[in-house]
């Protein structure tokens, strides 16, 4: 599969494809992250590094420790060892809340819309420091009101931007699975965060759904910010990544370009076994 070269893929250019490989300008930054259940170690990645302004894969068989990795860095879990930081600061011991004042900010492969608020409030309770949370400030209409008539335009917007301005008072229990995701997208974007981490994001949606959700990824990148998100459709992968990391029974085995890891050996029999004759990864056959 033929790719064009984005500026992000040209800055990693240079960068050779190996696991734990030093980037230009990383956001995000871990070393030695652990995490066992009992006996089984589901996460042993000794280094990895996320490229600032790009968009970068997180991919592997089920079972690879993808999500258990995505919820030890989000805080949504405790490692048993290890330390990363995101934009120069230490996180690891954070709390989730707290790792997405920093700026890193996730969404869930099952949504976590709240079904029983309005589409439009489920995008404005995303929006940091609000004075109408504080009780004192509260009882001060005028202390919190023009703020609040700014989230909500912004809400408005990206409601609009994802095609479902008609939805916004609608209860967000009412939406197909493919619009929760889109919700739960808008809601990332609300929080104004640099870091934006997805985990499987196309996962139930329909076809159609998907390029939209595709296009408004790809879309977070050209307003600078990063994006890492886990998906196990190759096609997804090959399509709008920068950059792709694989994992195989907690550890990374795999980084490098999408077209490189497509044909990577060690990625292929991670996914399909030894006998996967020529077949790449996300290639039409």
């Amino acid at each position: 599969m033929n790719q064009p070269t984005t500026p992000a893929r040209s800055v990693l250019g240079d960068v050779e494809p190996r696991p734990g490989v030093a980037k230009p300008d990383p956001i995000l930054v871990a070393d030695g992250v652990q995490r066992r259940f009992g006996g089984l170690s589901a996460v042993d990645v000794e280094h990895l590094e996320v490229q600032r302004g790009t968009i970068t894969a997180l991919i592997g068989p089920n079972g690879a420790g993808k999500t258990t990795l995505f919820n030890l860095l989000t805080g949504f879990d405790r490692a048993d060892a290890g330390e990363w930081a995101f934009d120069g600061t230490r996180i690891e011991k954070k709390f989730a809340y707290q790792v997405a004042r920093t700026g890193m900010v996730r969404t869930f492969q099952l949504t976590k819309a709240l079904p029983l608020m309005s589409v439009l409030d489920n995008i404005t309770i995303a929006a940091g420091d609000q004075r109408g949370e504080h009780f004192l400030a509260a009882l001060i209409a005028p202390l919190w009101r023009p703020q609040e008539r700014r989230i909500a335009a912004r809400a408005h917007e990206l409601l609009d931007a994802i095609g479902m301005s008609d939805k916004a008072d609608d209860l967000a229990g009412t939406l197909s699975g493919g619009q929760r995701k889109l919700l739960e997208l808008a809601r990332s974007i609300m929080a104004e965060p640099s870091l934006v981490m997805l985990d499987e994001p196309t996962a139930g949606v329909n076809p159609a759904l998907t390029q939209t959700l595709l296009t408004h990824i790809t879309d977070i990148r050209e307003t600078g910010r990063t994006v890492l998100f886990v998906e196990h459709d190759m096609d997804v992968v090959m399509q709008i990544s920068d950059w792709v990391v694989c994992m195989a029974e907690g550890r990374i085995i795999a980084e490098g370009p999408p077209r490189v890891i497509g044909a990577d050996p060690a990625v292929i029999d991670a996914y399909l076994g030894r006998h996967h004759g020529e077949k790449h990864l996300g290639e039409k056959q």
